[in-house]
């Protein structure tokens, strides 16, 4: 049986389209997802990005799980960075009282990594890695985020999510007091005990996403959670991800055995050619972003085509876009199997953006039905 699929969704706004656009787009796309064999789909959260709609992920969360029977419905991730542990818990309680048994609460450490990316504008350039190919699957060489740093948006990001002089706590402090919480253990470092209403005693799935070997994959490790790695994200440290995850695991009440999910950008339509003309205006949205300018709302084959690259402009984006699967059914699944052998992936989340929604809907209805053949 092949590992499941499943889904991951910025709720994409598209140039010439609206925010309700995309929100309604993302209902719809939830449902028929469902229909298709999908196992989750989760929201993602970002901010400021006029091409992104997923700024509210917990209200998403619930749009979807209304709107569907089965499939399971969470985050992808959590920015713990500018949340409390008290908020997140009332809002995933919440969730879960209205959809017992289908939310996923997905953490991520985006406070700390803020941090670490200012650091990086000023630290010396990390040493040059040369593109590897891994059993077929390939490993470019990492993106550095220092010129990202530099970026006045970061600073003006973080102002605007957190109140003045806020900082963001330990990130392994923050999921532990989350397990607490729902878990109705919480204790403060004086002895007060404190009670999530909503929240206690829900049981939504904790996962914890990251893009290195660093805190995330030790943080799910060291307490027995399943992780989920960025393949589509940051490719060239992916199995560096997934092998600091299981070296370190140790089981718990909620897992004997590591559990590991890995994401993938695809593009899927009935043939190859047309595939990578709906893919290519995906190096013009990654490029807004590495620019530091926000994702811009996803452009349309048509300007893609115009757009004059620069060799600079190429070289920006080229992990990204040599690390898309864009194909026919059977050669996107062909990929993704390759990705699931060489990291051992138990399951494949997968995420497409295309200007048109009805090619989106096409796309991830054409590899499930590849798939699960």
């Amino acid at each position: 049986m092949p590992v499941p699929l499943s889904i991951l969704d910025l709720a994409p706004v598209v140039a010439g389209g609206t925010v309700r656009d995309a929100l309604r787009d993302t209902i719809d796309l939830a449902r028929q997802a469902e229909e298709a064999g999908y196992h989750r789909y989760w929201l993602a959260e970002h901010h400021l990005a006029p091409g992104v709609a997923s700024s509210a992920p917990a209200v998403l969360i619930g749009l979807v799980a209304a709107a569907t029977e089965r499939i399971r419905v969470g985050s992808g991730a959590v920015q713990l960075g500018h949340q409390t542990p008290l908020a997140v818990v009332e809002q995933f309680g919440t969730l879960d009282a209205l959809h017992p048994g289908r939310i996923d609460l997905g953490l991520g450490r985006s406070g700390q990594r803020r941090t670490e990316m200012a650091r990086a504008a000023s630290a010396p350039p990390p040493p040059i890695r040369e593109a590897r190919v891994v059993d077929g699957l390939l490993i470019p060489p990492p993106f550095s985020f220092a010129s990202l740093a530099k970026s006045p948006l970061l600073a003006l990001t973080a102002a605007l999510l957190q109140q003045p002089g806020a900082r963001s706590p330990d990130f392994a402090d923050q999921v532990d007091e989350i397990a607490a919480l729902l878990a109705g253990k919480y204790r403060s470092p004086e002895g007060h005990e404190a009670h999530a209403i909503p929240g206690e005693g829900a049981d939504p799935q904790l996962w914890i996403l990251g893009s290195s070997g660093g805190q995330s994959a030790q943080v799910a490790a060291e307490r027995g959670l399943p992780f989920a790695a960025n393949y589509h994200v940051s490719p060239a440290t992916v199995l560096e991800a997934v092998n600091a995850y299981r070296e370190a695991f140790k089981p718990s009440a909620t897992l004997a055995e590591p559990y590991v999910l890995v994401s993938a950008d695809v593009v899927v339509a009935p043939d190859d050619e047309t595939a990578r003309r709906l893919a290519s205006p995906y190096g013009l949205w990654v490029r807004s972003i590495r620019q530091g300018l926000r994702a811009i709302p996803f452009p349309s084959p048509e300007e893609a085509a115009a757009h004059d690259w620069s060799e600079e402009d190429r070289a920006l984006v080229a992990d990204r876009v040599d690390t898309q699967f864009a194909g026919s059914p059977r050669t996107v699944a062909e990929r993704l199997r390759v990705l699931r052998r060489v990291t051992g992936a138990d399951e494949l989340i997968v995420t497409t953006i295309t200007h048109d929604h009805a090619d989106r809907v096409r796309s991830f209805r054409l590899l499930a039905e590849e798939w699960y053949a």
